[in-house]
């Protein structure tokens, strides 16, 4: 891993967590100083918090989705 700076936000989820699980292979190898462990970690994080954002928008979409769905369908029901 290089000392360069980190981007700051990913291109989208796949990227973020490509991103984290590189760094976590490069600190599990041992790979990094002291340093780059700790701006590893801190980017770590960030790509961590971004992709559980990015999963809570997900599931709210598809909630928001199954409800529309479900709306039409019981509009769609015979009454009795």
């Amino acid at each position: 891993m290089s000392d360069a700076p980190l981007p700051e936000a990913p291109a989208s989820f796949e990227a973020a967590l490509a991103e984290l699980e590189r760094i976590v292979a490069s600190m599990e190898a041992g790979q990094l100083t002291l340093e780059q462990s700790l701006s590893a970690h801190k980017r770590g994080l960030e790509l961590a918090r971004y992709c559980q954002e990015r999963l809570a928008q997900a599931q709210q979409q598809v909630r928001v989705l199954e409800g529309e769905t479900l709306k039409a369908l019981s509009g769609d029901a015979p009454e009795s």
